[in-house]
């Protein structure tokens, strides 16, 4: 029989929206359930009897290539650790597998280093799961006809469309701000982590100087399932 197996390469964490750059492994979360033994003499056939208690979402663990410039994934994991920070982590499988892990943490291990003549300098993490973690299996049905419009009459290649997820839209130099307005018939829409309501545009976006290029994120989420993103680059004209 052929397998189904699906390859592991292409998943990404990500710690309050940013991904964590040059992960080389990380783990899922583990579920447990502390059990206490209820055995008494009146327990059937001599068997012991356990009863559920609390459960447990686990540990996270990652490794990677140490990047001391990736400082809203690695070095912010330990700014972190060391302010007890409670922090949203979304774990998203490969693309061939619709599934993703959402859950809060603490960061309770850091490292950057370790230094052999011939290796790389590396960095790893653990992060300890606090609360329910999700498992979200199946995508949300993400943006729907229209889509989703930028005002300023910006120009937006390529044209709209569901299951396309990056563009480029330009507009004159004289605009320093854009409005989006994304259309989607479930779910809850954010804009740059801002709620919008589909069919109203969100609030204005400041554009960054002429000749700059500003991102705006549209985030589509059902309950229990995976989001959709959109990325949108604007580009304000430099004359």
């Amino acid at each position: 029989m052929t397998t189904s197996a699906i390859g592991a390469f292409g998943v990404t964490l990500t710690r309050a929206t940013h991904a964590i750059a040059e992960i080389t492994n990380v783990s899922a979360p583990e579920l447990s359930l502390d059990t206490l033994d209820v055995t008494s003499h009146d327990s059937p056939d001599k068997f012991r009897e356990y009863i559920g208690t609390v459960l447990d979402g686990g540990e996270v663990t990652m490794e990677g290539n140490f990047l001391a410039g990736d400082t809203n994934g690695q070095v912010a994991l330990l700014s972190d650790m060391l302010a007890k920070t409670k922090q949203a982590f979304v774990l998203t499988f490969p693309t061939e597998v619709t599934a993703t892990w959402t859950f809060s943490a603490l960061v309770t291990k850091f490292k950057a280093g370790d230094f052999p003549v011939d290796g790389k300098v590396p960095f790893s993490a653990s992060l300890k799961i606090t609360s329910k973690p999700t498992l979200a299996i199946g995508a949300s049905v993400g943006l729907t006809t229209t889509f989703f419009s930028i005002s300023e009459s910006a120009v937006i290649v390529p044209a709209p469309a569901n299951a396309v997820y990056e563009y480029v839209a330009t507009v004159v130099t004289a605009k320093t701000s854009v409005t989006v307005t994304p259309i989607a018939a479930a779910g809850v829409i954010t804009v740059n982590g801002n709620v919008v309501t589909t069919g109203v545009p969100s609030s204005a976006i400041i554009l960054g100087a002429a000749g700059s290029v500003t991102d705006i994120t549209i985030v589509v989420t059902e309950t229990g399932k995976v989001a959709k993103t959109y990325v949108i680059h604007v580009a304000r004209a430099s004359s």
